[in-house]
């Protein structure tokens, strides 16, 4: 059975923050493995002036600068044309705009790029990106939050580590089926050695070695911790009539 591979081309005119954390940890390892290629291109490299511009102020007036239409659909251009001369491309490649104006990414839009073969993630900045590589280079649009930063870099960090990790064989299959989020819970709580910590102790059925037990108490936190604190999740997870009936439990509890 052939291995997975997914392609991140990644489009910004601060390439140092995105090399730095793309060549350690869990990413690192993957692109050594053969199951991911990281590319990182400069918009800078692609402006066509001796002062490689990527902005200009905005037609009509008003604060701040937008980015130009011309660097960045060069910059795609190029990075589509290599993975496909590296045979890293289908005819599908996603091509996304980190933008507060995409749909919010949530793990089943992690889970819907990382089925891709090829994904192109434009980093914004300043005021913006003109509006055409919005509406004729991009196929996705994408935030991480409602919230500002100063631009797209940081939210293509988390799509690619977030997708990424979901790759075959990036982590063990029992990681995955586990963690928080993924099961439509938040994850119950984790403890290691020492078991008494300055007074604070794990809880007595972790090490107990009764794995029936074990699993039953850490499904009954994921629900406690995920009715204290994200109930809205409730609602889509995946519940079990036991499940219902401890939460019905807890609801009733006076307080």
């Amino acid at each position: 059975m052939p291995v997975r591979h997914l392609r991140f081309d990644v489009l910004t005119i601060f390439p140092a923050m995105i090399a730095g954390p793309t060549q350690e940890s869990i990413v690192k390892r993957a692109v050594e493995a053969g199951l991911l290629t990281v590319r990182v291109h400069n918009i800078r490299d692609f402006a066509s002036d001796k002062h490689h511009t990527t902005d200009d102020t905005p037609y009509g007036g008003g604060a701040g600068m937008v980015m130009k239409p011309e660097p960045v659909f060069l910059a795609a251009e190029h990075a589509l044309a290599e993975a496909k001369s590296a045979g890293e491309c289908g005819d599908d490649s996603a091509i996304v705009l980190l933008t507060p104006q995409g749909r919010l990414f949530t793990q089943d839009v992690a889970a819907e790029l990382a089925e891709r073969r090829h994904i192109v993630l434009i980093c914004g900045r300043y005021e913006g990106v003109d509006e055409r590589v919005r509406e004729h280079l991009a196929t996705d649009e994408i935030s991480i939050g409602d919230y500002v930063l100063t631009g797209g870099e940081l939210p293509a960090l988390v799509v690619l580590d977030a997708v990424a990790r979901l790759v075959p064989g990036v982590l063990d299959a029992e990681s995955l089926a586990e963690e928080s989020i993924s099961s439509g819970l938040l994850e119950y709580p984790q403890y290691t050695r020492p078991a008494s910590f300055r007074g604070w102790t794990v809880p007595d059925v972790l090490l107990s070695g009764n794995h029936a037990a074990i699993a039953r108490w850490r499904r009954q936190q994921s629900l406690l911790r995920t009715l204290r604190r994200r109930p809205d999740l409730l609602a889509r997870a995946e519940l079990t009539p036991e499940d219902r009936k401890f939460l019905d439990s807890l609801r009733s509890e006076p307080g």
